[in-house]
C-alpha cells in the first residue's frame, strides 16, 4: 500500500480569487478546512483525489471552487441527495456537503433529514448566519422571531429552526456546533467529523457583516465567550465562566445554573456524547440563549450501521439467492407492447 504524501494547506487551496464579501465569516471556515485537511489525510491515509466537496445554492455554496479537491456545485437544497448517491456508489471517497441555513433548512430540509437518519457516511457543514445573504437580506429559517428584514418589515412571525436540535431528532450519529471566529476549536470539530463513520453534522455559526452583522456577538464574541458559552467535554460536568466557577445541572429533569462553590463537580451531571439516548443532548441544544450559556462542541457521537454497508449486504444476499441476472433480459421480460405511429 502506497503512503499518502504529506500535504500542506497550500495543497488544498485552489487558484483564483475567493469571492465573498470582505469580512464574511466564510473566509475563516474555508481557511480552517484547508488547514485541517492535511491532518485528516494523514490520519486516514486518504489521498487528496479521494475527497469531494458538494454544495447547493447560497453564499456558502461557492465553497467547492476554493478547495483544490473534486467538487460539485449543485442545485438548491439537493446537495445531501447528490452526496448520498456519490457516497453509495463510491464508498472509497470522503464526501463533504457545504450548505447554509437557507439552502439546507428551507427547500432542502427533506433531503437533509433523510441523509442524516439513514446514516449516510457524509460530513455536512451548515453555515448559519440567520439570514439570506445571497439574495440580499431576507429572513431565513433560523432567523429569530421578530427579525426585521426586507421580507419581514414588521418582524418575522415564524419560530426559527434549531439546526442542532433538528440533526439530533433526525438521529444523526455525530452532531456538533462551532463558531467561525474560534479557529482552534473549529479545527478540532472538523477533525472529529472527518474521522467519524456515519452521518456527521456540524453547525458553524458564521457572521454576515453586510445583512446581519453581530448576530452572535452576545455570546460568540471573544470578550464574552467564556461567560456566555459552555464547551461540551465528554465525561465531564457542564462547567463554564471566566473563572470556571459555574455549571449546569439537572433538577427534576430541568436545567439550572449553579455555583461550583455550592455544588462540587463530582455532584454534577457528567455529559456523555456517546449516550444511546439523545435526551440530554437534545435538551442542551434547546437551552435559551437569553437564560443559559450556549453549548459548543460535540453533542452526540455514536456508532450505528452505515446505510451503504446495509445496502451492499442486501444486494449481496439477493445475488446469492437469484444470481447476477441480465439487466436487458429483465426489462424485455414479461408484458410488453409496441407503440406505432
Amino acid at each position: 500500500m502506497s503512503q499518502v504524501p504529506g500535504y500542506s494547506k497550500d495543497d488544498f487551496t485552489a487558484d483564483g480569487a475567493v469571492r465573498w464579501c470582505p469580512g464574511c465569516g466564510d473566509y475563516s471556515i474555508l481557511s480552517q478546512v484547508q488547514r485541517v485537511m492535511p491532518e485528516i489525510c494523514e490520519q486516514l491515509q486518504l489521498p487528496r483525489e479521494n475527497i469531494v466537496f458538494i454544495s447547493g445554492i447560497g453564499c456558502s455554496s461557492r465553497f467547492p471552487y476554493y478547495m483544490k479537491t473534486f467538487g460539485f456545485h449543485t442545485i438548491h437544497g439537493r446537495a445531501p441527495a447528490i452526496a448520498t448517491g456519490l457516497q453509495l456508489t463510491r464508498p472509497d471517497l470522503q464526501v463533504w456537503v457545504v450548505t447554509g441555513d437557507g439552502d439546507a433548512l428551507s427547500i432542502g430540509t427533506n433531503h437533509l433529514v433523510h441523509c442524516l437518519r439513514r446514516n449516510i457516511n457524509v460530513r455536512i457543514l451548515l453555515f448559519n448566519n440567520r439570514i439570506y445573504g445571497l439574495t440580499k437580506g431576507q429572513f431565513s429559517p433560523t432567523s429569530e422571531k421578530g427579525k426585521r428584514t426586507k421580507s419581514s418589515p414588521m418582524g418575522s412571525i415564524e419560530h426559527p429552526i434549531n439546526p442542532v436540535s433538528l440533526a439530533i431528532a433526525s438521529e444523526a450519529t455525530f452532531v456538533a456546533r462551532a463558531i467561525a471566529t474560534d479557529p482552534v476549536h473549529l479545527r478540532q470539530i472538523l477533525l472529529r467529523a472527518a474521522l467519524h463513520r456515519g452521518s456527521a453534522f456540524v453547525e458553524i455559526l458564521q457572521n454576515c457583516n453586510v445583512f446581519n452583522d453581530e448576530a452572535f456577538d452576545s455570546f460568540a464574541a471573544s470578550a464574552v465567550r467564556s461567560e456566555r458559552c459552555v464547551f461540551l467535554e465528554h465525561g465531564k460536568p457542564l462547567v463554564f465562566g471566566a473563572k470556571m466557577d459555574r455549571a449546569i445541572r439537572l433538577r427534576g429533569g430541568h436545567p439550572e445554573i449553579v455555583s461550583l462553590a455550592d455544588y462540587p463537580a463530582d455532584k454534577l451531571l457528567k455529559f456523555r456524547e456517546d449516550s444511546a439516548h439523545p435526551g440530554v443532548a437534545y435538551m442542551l441544544s434547546q437551552l435559551s440563549e437569553q437564560d443559559f450559556p450556549v453549548p459548543m462542541g460535540v453533542f452526540r457521537s455514536v456508532e450505528k450501521e452505515l446505510y451503504g454497508q446495509a445496502l451492499d449486504d442486501q444486494i449481496a444476499r439477493a445475488v446469492r439467492r437469484r444470481g447476477t441476472g441480465d439487466f436487458f433480459e429483465y426489462i424485455r421480460a414479461g408484458d410488453s407492447w409496441e407503440v406505432t405511429s
